[in-house]
């Protein structure tokens, strides 16, 4: 069950990789979709993994995927050769072809056909497994596997009374909090204005996503923060990945700050704009942060809503620099402008 579970975890991280846009027309590499339906086309072959989000996934029939499939949220419909791993969570599987590997279904039904031939495993969780007679599997089939079982922990011996101990009020300063925003504020700029030394064009780049696609930047962040702990967590109780999952650690916060230093540098620009003034990169972009960080700061210290703001700006910060991978690709759905015409004036 382990290694169903490290399986499943490594098809899992491909959602977590962010892969260039591939069509069904022209297949080639990795091939990342959300919110989209797929088709590979009877006598094409797909050289790499296919990961979808909420869409409906063919593979018909004399076509190949050379590679693992990752469906969320939607139906897989498998009539070619899968030379990978088959992962599925919250949708049917139907299998009429042959499967080189293990295919792990999460919360939906397996379907077997006669022709159907599984090398592997065939793993559910809240689901069933159907075979109809022909149907091979090379591997054991598991209806509902269990979870994993976690030894038991010996007992604890009872812990000392310990004397009550005299209350203590501790007084919070609110010039102490100003301080700390003050200078967290200050820290982010200088390493913004570091930043713009080296890699200005990647944080242009992460400033017009989250500029002009502000809404699709939060939903990639969005689901940036929702998948990437659970992952981290399940990535730590397989002991296998704790060294992706150390690594993972350190990205997502390395891309709340590239996030926060694009954006600081973009109403740095817009406020030079406004006073029609130019001033170098590095102390507009220094300016603009060191102004973004302390507007959020001062509007978290609001009872209630005012970690609010800091929330949306988190979102689309990290969802800016996913969709674009630190600023090193144009987002999906960006339009590429249009070049310059030069005009000819008629010849006399």
């Amino acid at each position: 069950m382990k290694t169903k579970l490290a399986t499943f975890l490594l098809l899992l991280a491909l959602l977590l990789v962010p892969t260039s846009n591939a069509y069904a027309q022209s297949p080639n590499g990795d091939v990342f979709l959300l919110g989209q339906n797929y088709t590979l086309e009877s006598g094409e072959t797909l050289d790499g993994s296919l990961a979808v989000i909420g869409g409906n996934v063919t593979i018909e029939e004399d076509s190949i995927v050379n590679g693992d499939v990752v469906l969320v949220g939607g139906n897989l419909s498998l009539d070619g050769k899968i030379n990978g791993e088959v992962v599925l969570v919250g949708g049917n599987l139907t299998v009429t072809s042959k499967i080189k590997g293990n295919i792990v279904v999460v919360g939906g039904q397996v379907l077997l056909t006669e022709t159907a031939v599984i090398t592997g495993d065939v793993t559910t969780i809240g689901g069933q497994v159907e075979k109809e007679p022909g149907a091979e599997v090379g591997g054991n089939i598991v209806n509902n596997a269990p979870p994993i079982d976690i030894p038991e922990v010996p007992a604890v011996p009872n812990i000392p009374n310990v004397p009550d101990q005299p209350a203590i009020n501790v007084n919070v300063n609110p010039f102490w909090e100003v301080a700390n925003i003050f200078g967290r504020a200050i820290a982010i700029a200088l390493i913004g204005m570091l930043l713009t030394l080296f890699l200005q064009p990647q944080l242009e780049r992460v400033a017009d996503a989250m500029s002009q696609q502000a809404l699709m930047a939060g939903s990639f962040g969005l689901l940036t923060v929702v998948v990437a702990p659970l992952a981290v967590v399940i990535m730590v109780i397989t002991l296998i990945l704790i060294p992706v999952a150390l690594i993972a650690l350190l990205v997502l916060p390395l891309a709340w700050l590239f996030g926060m230093v694009a954006l600081g540098q973009e109403i740095g620009e817009r406020f030079t704009k406004a006073i029609n003034q130019t001033w170098a990169p590095v102390l507009t972009t220094g300016l603009g942060t060191f102004t973004l960080v302390l507007i959020v700061g001062f509007v978290g210290m609001i009872p209630c809503f005012g970690w609010l703001l800091s929330f949306l700006i988190t979102l689309i910060a990290i969802g800016g620099v996913t969709m674009t991978v630190f600023g090193t690709r144009t987002p999906p759905g960006k339009m590429a402008t249009n070049p310059q015409v030069e005009i000819v004036p008629p010849a006399s």
